[in-house]
């Protein structure tokens, strides 16, 4: 009788120890698919800025070389700079869009992992 009691309670511990490993390499799996997830999002990123700050400063370009006149030259310094400022303000709003998601992915990462 002790022998089964025995074997019972190291039937028990083993599916304990089978389900946690399950649980930590499910965590570790969905951590990496958001990490790589991060990972690609920054690469786009990066490309996107540099697409819109090449088409930026080849606007400025033009309109620097079409200026004749030093009115032309501050209403032209003025319209680029004001688009830089645009392009900042919707750059620093994609990205606090994208902090957010960030977060709440993260927080539900955590929140469905069981509490022991």
């Amino acid at each position: 009788m002790a022998q089964l009691s025995r074997q019972q309670a190291d039937a028990d511990a083993e599916a304990r120890f089978t389900a946690a490993n399950r649980e930590a390499l499910s965590f570790l799996f969905d951590a990496q698919k958001l990490f790589l997830g991060e990972i690609a999002f920054a690469a786009n990123e990066l490309i996107d800025r540099a697409q819109t700050e090449t088409h930026l400063f080849s606007e400025f370009v033009s309109k620097l070389a079409a200026s004749h006149s030093v009115n032309n030259l501050r209403a032209m310094y003025e319209e680029c700079g004001q688009h830089q400022i645009d392009f900042i303000r919707r750059d620093c709003e994609r990205l606090f869009k994208h902090g957010e998601r960030v977060i709440e992915a993260t927080s539900k990462l955590f929140s469905n992992r069981p509490q022991k």
